[in-house]
């Protein structure tokens, strides 16, 4: 009966955590890829005006992923909002 149990709460505690195993990189702008978007330009723009050194521009999950160097020389990953520029989603890369 105790193993029965245990292994209930063990099972019960892994499908409750299994949402916090959710990575940054699954957020989705939910935006169609359309006339609507910035202009690489622009986004390369709003890059270097909050201070960034940008590297690299692409198109991941309808949101531009900017890889870009912050100002001590870190290397830094952000999701932008395609239509209005803000940032959704920031992470430092090592």
């Amino acid at each position: 009966m105790r193993k029965i149990i245990a292994a209930t709460a063990i099972a019960t505690l892994g499908l409750t955590a299994a949402p916090a195993l959710a990575s940054d990189d699954d957020y989705r702008c939910d935006t169609p890829a359309d006339a609507t978007w910035m202009p690489i330009e622009e986004v390369a723009a709003k890059t270097q005006a909050m201070g960034y050194t940008l590297r690299e521009v692409e198109r991941d999950d309808g949101c531009y992923e900017i890889e870009a160097t912050d100002a001590n020389g870190m290397k830094v990953e952000f999701k932008m909002h395609p239509v209005s520029g803000e940032v959704v989603r920031r992470g430092d890369r090592s």
